[in-house]
Formats: structure tokens, sequence, C-alpha cells
């Protein structure tokens, strides 16, 4: 059963992409999703939001030489987990979902279904419900 209060926040600039992408998160269960075109409209999202983004998927390519995904993801207490896609143009190691980290790289040009679905079941384990200490098995 999906957790319907999880943010997620969809970044890239092909408006295209975006929409399939959140399209899958809706056949999941998943509605409260924000894409966004730009590399400044998530950074502004992610430093000033009220509350942490439970995952970030980012096309890879948006970020250029402008910003280090894997550190600035690694050490921003405002976003949870992050999936990265398109991660050869950035020349970023992929990791395998039994890596077992907050972040993960995909050399995919666009994650699909199984990839989100997967992606999720490990989301969903690992944050606690909302309103309670308890984690969600």
């Amino acid at each position: 059963m999906s957790n319907k209060a999880l943010r997620i926040l969809i970044a890239d600039e092909q408006h295209f992409q975006r929409m399939r992408i959140e399209r899958l998160f809706n056949q999941l269960n998943y509605y409260r999703v924000a894409p966004v075109h730009s590399l400044e409209e998530l950074l502004t999202l992610v430093e000033y939001g009220c509350e942490p983004f439970d995952l970030v998927v980012i096309n890879a390519s948006m970020a250029g030489d402008a910003l280090d995904l894997l550190d600035f993801f690694r050490d921003n207490a405002q976003v949870r987990h992050a999936f990265i896609y398109e991660g050869q143009r950035a020349e970023l190691p992929p990791t395998s979902d039994g890596d077992q980290q907050n972040i993960q790289v995909s050399h995919t040009s666009l994650p699909d279904l199984a990839s989100i679905s997967r992606l999720m079941s490990l989301i969903d384990r690992r944050l606690p419900s909302v309103g309670t200490g308890i984690s969600v098995r």
C-alpha cells in the first residue's frame, strides 16, 4: 500500500518526460508530485521548502557543470532520497537497488514503471508512517 503523503519532486527540462514520469507515479497511487523544468526551480523548492522531499527524480543533464548532484543530495537534509537518471551524461557511476543507498543513479534515458515501483517499495518501507515513529513495512 502506497504512502499517499510522500512528497516527490521531478526535475527534467523536457515537459513530455516530466509528465511521463509523473504518470508512472500516479499509476502507483502517488499524487503529491511536483514537476519542475529548471535547476533553479529545483534548488529554490529544496532550499525554501518547509518540509523535506521524500524523493527527487532528476535528469542528470540538468545539473551540467553547475552542481555536483551526488554531493548535493548526499549532504542535503531537505531530500531524503534521490534518483538520478541519464547518469552516463554526467559520468556518474550507476548504483543498483541492492546498494540500499539514499541516492540511486541509473544510466537509462528515462525511468520505467518497474524501476519506479522498485524504488518506491524501498522508500515506502524505509520512511516512518506519517504522525508516528513507526516504520512502514
